[in-house]
């Protein structure tokens, strides 16, 4: 019967040898399982909505959207409309993993404190796991944020408190022809930026088949609970990275529905038509039980409201979601195993060619010297209307009528070097979208680049070589900490006349600030003090009382609807423009200084602490303790290990990897995670990449078999 070995390296990363691909699936699978159990049945309960059967009311939230936008049945569908070859690669994965499950090596503390089984999967679950992934990753969320500020204040007011600065920001990608580096191959370097969970929302990986007539190599980042490596890896002649293109690719509807007798109808155009629906019930642990009724009509599943509600969109009417992962009934796994199998740059753009969502602007290199930037996914063609916030369900005009050309482009052509960092870009994704990051990160990376290209880029004394870029010199761009606001901030600062001697002096103390947010550094824990106490009293200010009625939205929500959090990603436009809006922003600037000056001694390390976010809330007796560690960096840093300003000066969200790859040595490449290899709290390698994270660094690709220690022989069947 097929075998796979299993081999570590020194921080515990999992390095599976087969002769077949499937094979190889099915060692990834048992591995993972091993390594990441109490993530996996998380990630199972939540794409089949039966998370809060394990955790209680926690998890009712995330049931209740799971349930209603049908995240198992659109797996299944995914699942059923792959090609054979497809279906039997991901079915290894999840033998592999229900055959750790079956030896009773798919343990956790968190399973055993909670007397949780580790529960089995089906052959559709890293379809659904895939899905969750990607659930909120959208734009519909910011479009009840939108919906919520017009309401209340005004169409006009949309933009002030929109800035392009939504919550999912701050990844970062870049990459440099081999004819600007100092290896001589190309370099792709990047890091995604989401949530940083515990255990990790990555899992690196390398994968090694064997096969004659079917041989990969390959080291990447994966989604633990799905195979194969997705967003970011290295095939050897090939390399890619990614970041979201912030591509306005989900629409919501404004229903308007009714019951008859059994039955929910809602308006589709000037005619009243069945809209499918069912009960189901969401059990939650030590609390009562919630109902769900599931309603899909034509645009798709409601997300919130219905026939009953008499919410902020009117009585009898929903929000319906419409996505295109749901129209196509395609989650884009078809790209996985042909990217394992990727030689060239056209061998990766021809896999993620099946991508669907979200949409990623994608940097591809390889070894024979091409380099391009592509983007990947569906993005809708519809109304320009359909963009700016929930739009009438039964009006024709609001309908898809296809899908939007997406653009590539070969890098040299750009000049050999060029990054993406979720930013606006012209004649690339513009285009494609409505909110995108502020332009600060990709011209700090792009400005960093071409000093280094120009010879006169800061190397810290032991660069790679004057003129050209080498992976010291991307390392250190990763951990760049200019916060890219801090001009704004601090012309507004000179234009305040402090109202005491106190305030004075932190107003003397801001103008003479580098603006570089350095985990040591007392002048920026002083500026994000100043800058809390001014969103804290412009989110209080009366111009902004409309916006604190109640939402009427769901409690899952909330962040996407919170004021403080709104204001302090707005605070750069509310700084130029809040008078618009009848904000005194001069005055709360002055008041914030008397705040800051009130305040103690501290660095910015001191506050700005990484806070991993862990399925079990803070305290409860089965959830880890993470020992804290001040990170530098902040929102608008390249380095956007990102604060809420106004709302906490704590790290959760921010770079959940960093990696370089070198296309002339794979074994030149490096890669760090904020924690470790391992999801459990028991193993060494659980937190061991957490002081090489939190201090800026990296740690060495390790793709030699013969640097790695064998551990054990699965065998499939």
């Amino acid at each position: 019967m097929p075998t796979a070995e299993i081999r570590r390296d020194r921080w515990g990363i999992p390095h599976v040898l087969a002769q077949d691909a499937d094979a190889l699936a099915f060692g990834q699978g048992a591995v993972t399982a091993q390594d990441r159990a109490w993530q996996l049945e998380v990630a199972r309960r939540r794409s089949e909505g039966t998370l809060a059967a394990a955790i209680g009311a926690d998890g009712t939230d995330w049931d209740v959207l799971a349930r209603r936008i049908g995240v198992d049945a659109l797996a299944r569908r995914a699942y059923a409309g792959l090609a054979p070859a497809t279906q039997r690669w991901v079915g290894a994965y999840v033998e592999g993993v229900n055959h750790a499950r079956g030896a009773g090596l798919a343990t956790a503390p968190e399973l055993d404190a909670l007397g949780v089984a580790f529960g089995p999967w089906q052959p559709w679950t890293p379809l659904g796991v895939l899905a969750v992934q990607h659930a909120l990753f959208g734009a519909y969320p910011s479009k009840l944020w939108r919906r919520h500020v017009a309401a209340t204040l005004g169409d006009e007011a949309v933009a002030l408190l929109g800035r392009e600065t939504p919550q999912t920001s701050g990844s970062n990608a870049w990459a440099v022809t081999g004819a600007l580096t100092t290896t001589g191959g190309a370099l792709v370097a990047g890091d995604p930026h989401r949530v940083i969970e515990a255990p990790g929302v990555y899992q690196q990986v390398h994968l090694v088949c064997t096969a004659p007539d079917d041989a990969f190599d390959v080291v990447g980042l994966a989604f633990p609970g799905v195979p194969g490596v997705q967003h970011f890896g290295h095939t050897g002649p090939a390399a890619w990275a990614l970041t979201n293109a912030m591509a306005d690719d989900q629409d919501l509807y404004v229903e308007h529905l009714r019951r008859d007798g059994d039955r929910v109808l809602v308006r589709d155009g000037h005619a009243w038509v069945e809209a499918p629906s069912h009960r189901e019930r969401v059990e939650v642990r030590d609390g009562a039980d919630v109902d769900v009724e599931v309603v899909v009509t034509p645009r798709g599943p409601l997300v919130v409201g219905g026939p009953d509600d008499d919410g902020p969109d009117g009585r009898g009417a929903g929000l319906a979601l419409r996505t295109p992962t749901r129209v196509l009934g395609d989650l884009g796994l078809e790209a996985l195993p042909l990217l394992l199998r990727a030689r060239t740059a056209a061998d990766v753009e021809a896999a993620w060619s099946h991508w669907v969502e979200p949409v990623n602007s994608v940097l591809v290199a390889d070894a024979a010297g091409t380099v391009r930037r592509i983007v990947a996914g569906r993005v809708p063609a519809r109304a320009a209307q359909n963009r700016t916030g929930p739009v009438p369900g039964d009006d024709p005009a609001t309908a898809w009528t296809g899908w939007e050309p997406l653009p590539a482009v070969d890098v040299a052509a750009l000049g050999g070097f060029v990054s993406c960092a979720n930013d606006r870009r012209p004649g690339d994704t513009e285009h494609l979208g409505s909110d995108f990051a502020p332009p600060h990160r990709a011209h700090r990376i792009t400005t960093l680049l071409t000093g280094l290209l120009d010879g006169d880029g800061d190397r810290g004394g032991d660069g790679d070589g004057g003129g050209r870029v080498g992976p010291d010199d991307c390392a250190r761009i990763h951990v760049d900490t200019r916060l890219g606001s801090f001009d704004v901030l601090r012309d507004l600062a000179s234009a305040t006349a402090p109202a005491s001697d106190a305030a004075g002096a932190v107003r003397e103390r801001l103008l003479a600030f580098d603006g570089r947010m350095d985990a040591g550094s007392p002048d920026a824990a002083l500026l994000s003090a100043w800058r809390t106490a001014l969103v804290r009293r412009l989110a209080a200010d009366p111009a902004l009382a409309p916006l604190h009625r109640p939402h009427g939205r769901p409690a899952l929500y909330a962040s996407w609807l919170d004021v403080p959090t709104k204001v302090g990603l707005a605070l750069e436009t509310l700084v130029l423009r809040g008078a618009d809006l009848g904000l005194d922003v001069p005055a709360a600037s002055a008041a914030a200084l008397d705040d800051a000056a009130a305040g103690g001694h501290r660095v910015w390390g001191d506050v700005h602490v990484l806070v991993p976010v862990h399925a079990l809330r803070p305290g409860h007796p089965a959830a880890p303790a993470v020992p804290p560690a001040a990170v530098a960096g902040d929102i608008d840093c390249v380095l956007a290990a990102s604060s809420v300003p106004g709302v906490s000066e704590a790290c959760s969200r921010g770079p959940v990897a960093r990696y370089v790859w070198d296309l002339a040595e794979r074994s030149a490449s490096r890669w760090v995670v904020p924690l470790g290899a391992s999801g459990r709290w028991d193993s060494p390698h659980a937190l061991d990449q957490l002081p090489v994270y939190a201090a800026g660094d990296l740690v060495t690709v390790v793709d030699d078999l013969a640097q790695t220690e064998h551990e054990q022989v699965v065998t499939t069947g």
